[in-house]
């Protein structure tokens, strides 16, 4: 059985347009599938705003689709207790009033799970699984550095034992020399207990060292998914893709020239036409039906990359 199911997702918010009394719609998420299995990773990536957090908060719970369902082993999604979401910040994720004990111990306290004697033994052993030493069990965030926050963070996120775990842009607020020792902890824990993960970051190479399928995002879309290591065949994918240096696979960058269209009147068509450099006037005319090729690799596009393209 598949542990999620995102089928037909829309996500449309009303904000005041022009005028008086005038209204637009901003089309955050359109029409997304997705399929998580157990002990699994998907990656998420595509340029800022193009629909990757909206993702994540729906797969959690935070966010209600305006159309379409997510189901979670089979059942409709109800409650995110089995879900764990890691956000983009721990600076501003964590109440700086708490301490770090009771900060990892709230959802224990929430959900009534165990006795008092329990809560305070998993909470212990959250601090050990993340690396935080006992001494800082009374501190306050603002006394941790961001690399220590952002543990404290995941061991919270971990407290229920969630069979999934949402990480979005997990290390883009920390220091350089952090960054690697936080997606080394979410490897090693993702082994230890056999999550699944969604993991959102545009950072390619991240991506593509964490995850096991690669989902790319324009414009509210999921316009390509691929196993890791497979050769992108939509080509905002391989743009993407072009920008990360490779000493295996050098490539020379692909530029995507004029602004990305407004969210509130996407183009007709394919989303990215307008962006394209092999976009004709076929592009316009409807959205691409999904094609597929080899080892569930699927995408949006009629004039797709050759499979000899630049892989991460």
């Amino acid at each position: 059985m598949n542990l999620l199911e995102v089928d037909g997702v829309h996500v449309v918010h009303k904000i005041r347009g022009r005028g008086l009394f005038g209204h637009e719609h901003v089309y955050a998420l359109t029409d997304a599938h997705l399929v998580v299995n157990p002990g699994e990773t998907i990656g998420v990536v595509g340029e800022s705003g193009c629909g990757k957090s909206t993702l994540a908060k729906v797969i959690v719970g935070l966010q209600r689709p305006t159309g379409g369902s997510v189901r979670f082993r089979g059942q409709p999604l109800t409650s995110g207790r089995e879900i764990g979401m890691v956000f983009q910040d721990p600076a501003t994720a964590l109440n700086r009033r708490l301490a770090v004990a009771k900060i990892i111990r709230d959802p224990l306290d929430v959900h009534r799970v165990g006795t008092t004697a329990e809560r305070d033994a998993r909470v212990r052993e959250l601090m050990g699984l993340v690396g935080l030493p006992s001494s800082v069990a009374d501190a306050v965030p603002g006394q941790l550095s961001g690399g220590q926050r952002q543990r404290v963070a995941i061991a919270r996120a971990l407290a229920l034992r969630p069979a999934l775990l949402v990480a979005d842009e997990p290390t883009s607020a920390l220091d350089v020399s952090v960054r690697a020792q936080i997606l080394n902890l979410l490897l090693d824990l993702r082994e230890q207990l056999e999550l699944a993960m969604v993991f959102v970051s545009h950072d390619i190479q991240t991506v593509a060292k964490m995850s096991d399928r690669i989902v790319t995002m324009y414009l509210g879309r999921i316009v390509e998914e691929a196993p890791v290591g497979a050769a992108p065949r939509h080509p905002y994918t391989r743009a993407l893709f072009s920008t990360t240096p490779s000493l295996l696979h050098p490539v020379e960058p692909i530029v995507l020239t004029g602004p990305v269209p407004s969210s509130t009147r996407p183009p007709s068509g394919c989303p990215f036409r307008t962006r394209c450099p092999k976009a004709t006037g076929e592009c316009a005319a409807e959205l691409p039906p999904l094609a597929a090729a080899d080892g569930g690799h699927t995408y949006r596009c009629i004039h797709p990359e050759t499979p000899t393209g630049v892989s991460p």
